[in-house]
């Protein structure tokens, strides 16, 4: 299934920049934490074994509800769903270079990325770091607008419950499964 999501045009988007608040990820060990994921499951991807893909998103829409004031202009927020929908339409070729598990992660509930999980038709579950327990645990980055504090895009490649590779800043966003690809391809 290709994406039904239509990209926007990332020329009018400001693209993110390198801030350095991902550079400790790489090597270093996952926090023992359980997250509630959309397939019902509670996972902690510290414990598992193999190839582990999460990309990290700050929130996906809802179709007919408003993003929050500005949002196309805070570098880096918009394209969520594209973002899924690039990750969804690789989703096998992922599997065949040996990813055992893949991925998204936002601070949004659960019934809501239950929501968008089943509008996208992703193959995958979305973890809920709802109360930013992995986000504070790992340092992830972070930034807050109109009250919310959300997880700025990135992907991290982990193995056996350690980061192998981190992907930040993530720009385009429908790009970063084909990023994904080639520097699995390349390992």
């Amino acid at each position: 299934m290709k994406s039904s999501v239509d990209a926007p045009d990332w020329s009018m988007i400001p693209a993110p920049q390198d801030d350095g608040a991902a550079r400790h990820l790489a090597g270093a060990r996952m926090a023992s934490l359980v997250l509630p994921a959309t397939d019902g499951t509670q996972i902690d991807l510290a414990a598992l074994p193999g190839l582990t893909v999460v990309y990290a998103y700050p929130r996906t829409g809802t179709p007919g509800v408003d993003n929050p004031d500005g949002w196309d202009l805070i570098p880096g927020a918009r394209g969520c769903s594209p973002q899924s929908c690039a990750f969804r339409d690789h989703f096998a070729e992922m599997q065949a270079l040996g990813v055992a598990h893949l991925f998204g992660l936002s601070t949004q509930d659960g019934a809501y990325q239950r929501e968008a999980a089943a509008r996208l038709h992703l193959p995958f579950p979305l973890l809920s770091d709802e109360h930013l327990d992995l986000a504070r645990a790992m340092r992830l980055p972070t930034f807050e607008t109109s009250g919310l504090t959300l997880l700025k895009r990135l992907t991290l490649v982990i193995k056996d419950g350690v980061v192998e590779h981190v992907f930040y800043p993530v720009f385009p966003p429908d790009q970063n499964a084909d990023e994904v690809l080639a520097w699995l391809r390349s390992r």
